[in-house]
């Protein structure tokens, strides 16, 4: 899993993070959890994670980072025999038709997983997490595949969610 990130979605240069940080590299995980292998891993070891709290009855996150990555541990899940139900968390509201933030199968009293590719300072993974409450279910766990160690876990943790990550930055970047 470590050589399909750094092999694949660890960028060199200037870039602008979503905090609006600059940096000197880049994640680009959607290049590995858009590869077969390598969202296949990654589904693996978040529901190893999620199988730990039997209450987690869904799993979403923010649109884009979140999309595959919730589409393969949904299918591992009913492959293990305890499926879980899918949802992602738009940016703003669908200006249109049902006018939805959330997609999928959220129910008021779920408890539930966010999951993320990167984390840098979680503002996105924070808006989810609002999102989830706001209909009425609790966000238990936020799994994420590389924590970028900018405070995303402290905030996150603050906000009354367990952090998990596969990677830290740090190993990946050595």
């Amino acid at each position: 899993m470590k050589e399909i990130l750094k092999e694949r979605s660890i960028l060199r240069g200037r870039f602008k993070l979503a905090s609006g940080r600059e940096s000197d590299y880049y994640i680009d995980a959607r290049l590995t959890t858009l590869d077969a292998e390598g969202v296949n891993l990654i589904a693996r070891l978040f529901l190893a994670e999620i199988e730990r709290d039997p209450e987690i009855a869904a799993v979403g996150g923010p649109t884009m980072g979140a999309d595959p990555i919730v589409g393969a541990l949904i299918s591992l899940s009913h492959e293990a025999g305890s499926p879980l139900n899918g949802f992602l968390v738009r940016k703003e509201e669908k200006g249109h038709g049902t006018w939805k933030l959330i997609e999928g199968h959220l129910k008021e009293g779920d408890r539930v997983t966010i999951v993320e590719d990167v984390a840098t300072t979680g503002g996105s993974i924070i808006r989810a997490l609002n999102a989830v409450r706001d209909r009425g279910a609790v966000a238990k766990k936020v799994c994420v595949v590389v924590d970028r160690e900018a405070g995303a876990g402290e905030r996150i943790e603050s906000e009354g969610a367990e952090f998990y990550s596969i990677f830290k930055v740090a190993e990946l970047l050595g």
